[in-house]
């Protein structure tokens, strides 16, 4: 069965001249797994620290984001095996479901 992989994170480190970067800092705040199927499933809610995830897929999905989200085939479509990186709300969820 197929997963989107959600990680946690607080915000960005800083660069050396006192701006933000691109990097996330670990370790993250959490982590959590979603089975990817075809009626859209909901991850836990994100922590009340969270203001970052990164999610990956191991197959392509869609997912949408949200207090009470519902993942379709028409919502945001996610590529296999590749990384991304948004600014969330603590306490959405992320709703995934599959798709071609």
């Amino acid at each position: 069965m197929a997963t989107l992989y959600i990680t946690e994170f607080e915000g960005r480190t800083q660069a050396h001249n006192g701006n933000a970067s691109e990097a996330l800092p670990l370790p993250p705040v959490a982590q959590q797994t979603v089975a990817i199927g075809a009626g859209s499933v909901l991850s836990g809610a994100l922590g009340a620290s969270t203001r970052y995830v990164r999610v990956i897929a191991d197959a392509v999905c869609s997912i949408d984001v949200g207090a009470a989200p519902t993942a379709t085939a028409a919502k945001m479509r996610l590529a296999a095996n590749v990384p991304e990186v948004f600014s969330v709300t603590p306490g959405h969820k992320i709703a995934v479901i599959t798709n071609t």
